[in-house]
């Protein structure tokens, strides 16, 4: 298949390019990186594939809409407040 085909047929089941693809996975990957506290952000960007913090930053909150460390604090607060959450009767 000749590349321009290949992208074509990608991003019409995709919606996305290759590159835009590729760089959403390593996004989430990062993300599940920090949230699992295997590193800070700069380590998450450097794990995942990223130059440059500075990059990881902008494509993150350009996709998240908020920077990793706010993202993943908030997170992390969101699941520790559903995992001590006391059920209530009924």
């Amino acid at each position: 298949m000749a590349p321009t085909t290949f992208h074509r047929h990608f991003k019409s089941f995709t919606s996305l390019s290759p590159l835009q693809y590729q760089k959403r996975l390593r996004l989430y990957e990062a993300q599940q990186f920090m949230l699992k506290g295997e590193g800070d952000v700069n380590s998450a960007a450097y794990a995942v594939g990223y130059q440059s913090p500075q990059q990881f930053n902008r494509d993150y909150k350009h996709l998240f809409g908020i920077s990793p460390g706010k993202s993943i604090r908030e997170q992390r607060q969101s699941l520790y407040e559903a995992l001590t959450e006391k059920p209530t009767a009924p």
